[in-house]
């Protein structure tokens, strides 16, 4: 028989007080027992929840166990305090058996099911362009108007997922790695060359999303097969063969273009654009091309 955490039935109180606090059975009750499994990945299972007084939810899995309450309550404290439409609100928290944390419900899932699952309708065009710029500005908020910055961020296909009107919501923001360590550079201080570091990275991961809404590709094995394919189709006629082939003829080409050059700033081993630059940059590409599919 596993050992199982059992921490107070109180919940918290102090700086995570103003997030709400879950029961275990609550939740246990609410996700079929931790049956109603939606994904796995890294970091734990996440589950479809329904509650009786605030409907349905989205129950994520945290691996901090062995780090202690403090460290969890940390992660909690963080996520509660975001607020921008682009990241997916915290709801609330729970310790048992498991530590876990409750966010708003989203619809249609995530990107990556509507990239590579054949029986999804294929993402539209202009739907592409608007959570390329929708998770920039997402971006944008966590390193520029939160101080100070915060830089533990997975940005991906898996991690983007999308609500009723197919508006972008990331959903990996926060201190914990996916061994429950803060691992790399984290919200808390960090030197000069740490944030530069963390910076780049994470404006490396949004040049690789951007390759994966123009061709419909996953990222596996860091994106390197994406950025291979772009550099041997990066010119005249043969950039059209990165498209997706779900979109048909319905793209831009000079939105195209556009968005390539945006994602190979974001990929550059030196030099990469700040995230308030690719931020603008798409917002007023949106601007620009709101005209026919050519």
């Amino acid at each position: 028989m596993g050992f199982c955490f059992r921490p107070s039935t109180s919940p918290p109180t102090g700086p995570v007080s103003f997030v709400r606090h879950f029961s275990y059975k609550d939740i246990k009750k609410a996700t079929d027992g931790f049956c109603r499994i939606i994904y796995v990945d890294c970091d734990g299972a996440a589950y479809r929840a329904t509650f009786r007084d605030v409907g349905v939810a989205l129950v994520k899995e945290v691996k901090a166990f062995h780090l202690g309450n403090d460290v969890f309550y940390q992660e909690v404290q963080l996520l509660g305090r975001l607020h921008h439409r682009h990241l997916l609100p915290l709801k609330g928290f729970s310790m048992g058996c498991k530590s876990l944390l409750v966010y708003e419900n989203v619809e249609n899932g995530s990107l990556r099911d509507y990239l590579n699952d054949p029986l999804k309708t294929p993402l539209n065009w202009r739907t592409r362009r608007q959570i390329a710029s929708e998770v920039a500005a997402a971006l944008e908020y966590l390193l520029l108007f939160n101080d100070p910055p915060i830089y533990r961020v997975s940005i991906s296909s898996s991690s983007v997922l999308l609500d009723e009107n197919f508006g972008a919501k990331l959903s990996r923001v926060g201190v914990l790695g996916s061994s429950g360590h803060a691992e790399g550079p984290t919200y808390s201080s960090v030197s000069k060359d740490g944030s530069d570091t963390a910076c780049n990275e994470v404006m490396f991961q949004l040049g690789i999303l951007i390759l994966e809404l123009i061709t419909g590709q996953s990222s596996e094995h860091g994106g390197s097969n994406l950025i291979e394919w772009v550099q041997q189709n990066h010119t005249g006629s043969s950039m059209h063969n990165l498209l997706d082939p779900d979109l048909g003829n319905d793209y831009n080409s000079h939105e195209l273009k556009d968005l390539l050059n945006v994602a190979r700033q974001c990929i550059k081993f030196r030099d990469k654009p700040t995230s308030t630059c690719v931020a603008r940059l798409l917002r007023y590409l949106q601007k620009k091309n709101n005209t026919p599919v050519s």
